[in-house]
């Protein structure tokens, strides 16, 4: 088995932790399990407000989410483009309390505050399920509200705060299942064969090496096929996990399964499918998805970049 770089073993508590190196970070948990303890509603207008914020006082991220929005939603008018980039940015403000709340939230926080649909498609099985979700901004949140009714395991990115990354792993822990690196592909099929659930976002652009160019709305954008492959090494069933906040801010949960014909032995017609899975999920609430991310950062040869110049860096 390929030893893995220490940057990418699962974090574990150091004595270095109290360095003053890390005095801050201390702070900033400290700070989020107090924020976390706020009515739920009164947190949530407070990431309304952080995100209006972030709106003015924080361009790039705006202009990043204007050109994904002007090149996957080109029907839309300038003005209609316009507020849907606003709405995003805030969106992300409101994600990053949800996902205090989720990490750190007590448990009365949650009662009451979601539907899930599809529920028996992870409590019914006779297999493991990939769990497949992409990043809208309550992903945190919808995480923990499924997790409370049915616990699943995680693929996740490593910290490079390794006494953040401690944190998160153990926050994650008092409602999840375990939480895999995303390098610890191996551990992810074994866990999907003996029957688990794991869950997995293959919805960023991780760039052209170990992806291929699949439609996204409409647009050429690198797409891993990991779906279809873990789905295949694993034996178990695909289920799409969709979800939105409404403007009662109660959450719906969707869990569909994927049509019985996936995953095919074609890597292009798979990923595509993924990808319109995705925009289904995405056009329930569009101003919720990750926009700010650089979906569609690497281009086929021959094809223009969308982001501003100024925004390589």
């Amino acid at each position: 088995m390929k030893k893995l770089k220490p940057h990418h073993l699962p974090p574990t508590f150091s004595w270095r932790f109290f360095l003053p190196r890390y005095w801050l970070t201390w702070m900033g948990l400290a700070f989020a399990r107090l924020i976390a303890l706020l009515p739920f509603n009164m947190a949530i207008h407070l990431g309304r407000v952080l995100g209006k914020l972030f709106y003015r006082y924080a361009p790039k991220r705006a202009a990043i989410a204007r050109a994904n929005i002007a090149t996957c939603f080109p029907h839309l008018d300038e003005s209609a483009q316009e507020a849907l980039t606003q709405a995003t940015v805030i969106n992300c403000g409101i994600g990053m309390i949800e996902t205090l709340l989720a990490l750190f939230g007590p448990q009365y926080h949650f009662r009451n505050r979601a539907t899930i649909h599809g529920l028996a498609h992870l409590t019914q099985r006779n297999q493991g399920v990939l769990l497949v979700g992409c990043h809208m901004t309550t992903l945190e949140l919808a995480g923990r509200l499924l997790a409370n009714a049915q616990p699943f395991d995680i693929l996740y990115r490593r910290d490079p705060n390794p006494l953040l990354a401690w944190a998160l792993v153990g926050a994650r822990a008092k409602f999840n299942g375990a939480s895999i690196l995303s390098v610890e592909t191996r551990r992810l099929v074994k866990h999907l064969q003996q029957g688990r659930i794991v869950w997995y976002a293959p919805d960023q652009d991780y760039g052209i090496k170990h992806s291929l160019f699949a439609p996204f709305f409409g647009e050429p954008a690198a797409s891993v096929p990991g779906t279809a492959h873990f789905a295949r090494l694993g034996r178990a069933k695909v289920v799409f996990f969709s979800h939105y906040r409404d403007e009662a801010n109660h959450y719906h949960i969707h869990l569909t399964p994927a049509k019985d014909t996936f995953p095919t032995q074609d890597d292009l017609e798979d990923a595509t499918y993924v990808n319109q899975m995705f925009e289904s999920m995405i056009v329930e609430a569009p101003s919720q998805y990750l926009w700010v991310h650089r979906r569609v950062k690497a281009r086929p040869e021959g094809k223009p970049p969308i982001y501003p110049k100024r925004l390589k860096k």
